[in-house]
């Protein structure tokens, strides 16, 4: 399966409802490289008397943006699934500010992808917190992948008869 463009991924992400929930947004998507929003809520804040927005929150956003970097840096879609996430908490997000996130993928093996990503207020240069991470990725086995081709020609085999 080809890789989904922007628009297309965003509107996948639309039916993760935790994505939907805190209202994560893809801003943007280029080669092995992502960025993501989450806008400022009250109901994303830790703690009433600080206004500081929950560390899940941040946690789910660089998660997010860490994977969608992977899937920029894929020939074609698969499954991917989240191994091993560390994230380093450098200082406290800004009450009543947005939060941005971006994420590059700078090595894929056949199975495992590994990631870096940021999440910050206004450049990458002052962030708020540091990721890395790494992702399995469940690519077809050649006899799996075979197969799925085989299938996909007897389709269209079967469309052109038609």
């Amino acid at each position: 399966m080809a890789l989904p463009d922007k628009d297309t991924l965003a509107s996948m992400m639309g039916l993760v409802p935790q994505l939907s929930a805190l209202g994560i947004e893809l801003c943007e998507m280029d080669k092995a490289r992502a960025k993501m929003r989450l806008p400022w809520a009250d109901r994303l804040v830790a703690y009433a008397d600080s206004g500081v927005m929950a560390g899940g929150a941040v946690f789910t956003l660089l998660d997010s943006v860490l994977g969608t970097a992977v899937f920029s840096a894929l020939p074609s879609l698969v499954p991917v699934a989240t191994l091993d996430l560390r994230v380093d908490y450098l200082k406290p997000a800004t009450p009543g500010r947005d939060l941005f996130a971006s994420a590059h993928c700078y090595k894929l093996t056949r199975q495992v992808a590994f990631v870096r990503g940021v999440a910050f207020h206004d450049t990458e240069d002052s962030p708020i917190a540091h990721a890395t991470a790494s992702f399995i990725l469940n690519r077809p086995s050649s006899q799996e992948a075979s197969s799925e081709q085989e299938t996909a020609e007897k389709d269209s085999m079967k469309k052109d008869q038609a």
